[in-house]
């Protein structure tokens, strides 16, 4: 006779927590370990982009090799996120000789924990487990998750996701097709899918994530998002957002570390055309909006060019929400009549660069550079050199929104060496105007 699981709510924050495995799996799950405050030890010989960009900034611990026993020491608990039954089983029962509660990926009926269908709405978490059923506890998570918003925010039309928003559980899931009015309406003409040839195809949805905080996709955005079959995904967009995907998706990343390994955009274009090809809703994830500095625009065409039905879905770009994250209004009234967006990722003096920084340093209103934080110093010096006053407040907000962010605030002619000092690490968004301080008392 099978007992039923005690359920239990871990405070994991300063807690080892050991995830064995560095692929997609792991990529899901580790984001919701970090936002309980875990002390995550990440093992594994290689790590998704995703996961790597993770461990650069210090967000968690990566032993690069396969696992060992002394692993273990000092764990609370063990997530094995590796689709090797043997491997996964050794890790398993070392767990258990040290009553260590382990979470299996591949096997939730040889696993001693469960990971349940969560939703979050402000304080109140909720958690469903449905007798090792995944389909059961998604099916009541939502139906949940939805009365909650209903309940906590009357006057919403249409559910919102909250911070952190919903997880699934471990083990096979279910598709779960929201009932959507919209959703007739993803291409212009109405069509969910096209045909061709002798079948159907599928279509792809550029859907940007916003900038950090996984409440502040759309709901459209969210929704579509909830229907994938495949996701490619950025490494910027929110990692909570992943782990609210159903088991059974396929999750590409699709991560671009500045200045380090990358996938190459025409890659990133095929996989999207053969999956859709393939009959599958592929939604291309990115960070902040699609079309901003987010190749989105060569996606559209490529799939255009294969046939493929293609959305776009607007989201919220980090040029905007990043100052105001950090009480600083891109416009204001007697201050800036204007914000202009740039990218610094290339230096001024580069062949390719086709931003105009003489004609930039003469304008009176807020200069938002993003990607710019490498070339900072060579930008800084430039816009001093065509008139821009050194004097000019500056600032840099790191990863607006999300509880990791910072604020540097200085002067045009001190904010590299600021930044430096300070060790900011990308993504970051540099300021430059009266705006830094308008809003000070």
């Amino acid at each position: 006779m099978t007992s039923n699981p005690y359920p239990l709510g871990l405070r994991l924050h300063g807690r080892r927590v050991v995830v064995v495995g560095g692929g997609a799996v792991a990529t899901r799950r580790v984001p919701a370990l970090l936002d309980a405050g875990a002390d995550v030890l990440l093992v594994a010989p290689e790590l998704t982009p995703a996961l790597r960009a993770r461990a650069d900034a210090g967000r968690l611990h990566w032993v690069p090799r396969r696992f060992a026993p002394e692993d273990l020491d000092g764990a609370w608990l063990v997530q094995v996120a590796i689709d090797d039954p043997i491997a996964a089983a050794s890790v398993s029962a070392l767990a258990a000789e040290r009553r260590i509660f382990c979470v299996r990926a591949d096997d939730r009926s040889a696993a001693t924990a469960w990971t349940p269908a969560v939703t979050r709405h402000g304080p109140v978490t909720v958690a469903v487990l449905g007798g090792g059923d995944p389909r059961r506890a998604m099916t009541v998570r939502d139906a949940i998750r939805e009365l909650l918003a209903v309940r906590l925010s009357p006057a919403a039309a249409t559910p919102t996701p909250d911070r952190s928003a919903t997880s699934t559980p471990d083990g096979p899931g279910a598709v779960l097709t929201p009932d959507w009015p919209g959703a007739a309406a993803l291409n212009p003409d109405g069509v969910g899918a096209a045909a061709t040839g002798g079948g159907r195809i599928g279509r792809v949805a550029l859907v940007g994530s916003g900038p950090g905080d996984p409440e502040l996709i759309t709901v459209r955005g969210w929704r579509l998002l909830t229907e994938a079959d495949v996701v490619v995904a950025d490494r910027l967009v929110p990692g909570l957002l992943l782990d609210e995907l159903r088991p059974d998706v396929e999750l590409v990343d699709a991560s671009k570390i500045p200045y380090g390994p990358s996938r190459a955009q025409e890659e990133i274009n095929q996989i999207l055309v053969d999956r859709a090809l393939a009959g599958a809703f592929v939604v291309r994830l990115k960070g902040g909006d699609p079309y901003v500095f987010g190749r989105g625009g060569e996606e559209l065409l490529a799939c255009a060019a294969a046939g493929v039905p293609v959305t776009v879905v607007p989201g919220v770009t980090s040029s905007i929400a990043a100052p105001a994250a950090a009480g600083i209004p891109v416009t204001h009234r007697g201050v800036a009549h204007e914000f202009t967006v740039v990218s610094g990722h290339l230096a001024p003096d580069a062949p390719a660069s086709l931003v105009r920084w003489d004609a930039l340093a003469g304008l009176r209103g807020t200069l938002v550079i993003l990607m710019g934080l490498k070339n900072l110093a060579a930008i800084s010096r430039t816009l001093i050199a065509h008139g821009r006053p050194p004097q000019t407040p500056a600032a840099v907000v790191q990863e607006a929104t999300t509880g990791a962010q910072r604020v540097l605030r200085s002067t045009l002619d001190a904010v590299a060496a600021d930044v430096l000092a300070a060790d900011l690490r990308p993504p970051a968004v540099v300021v430059v105007g009266d705006v830094v301080h308008a809003l000070d008392g």
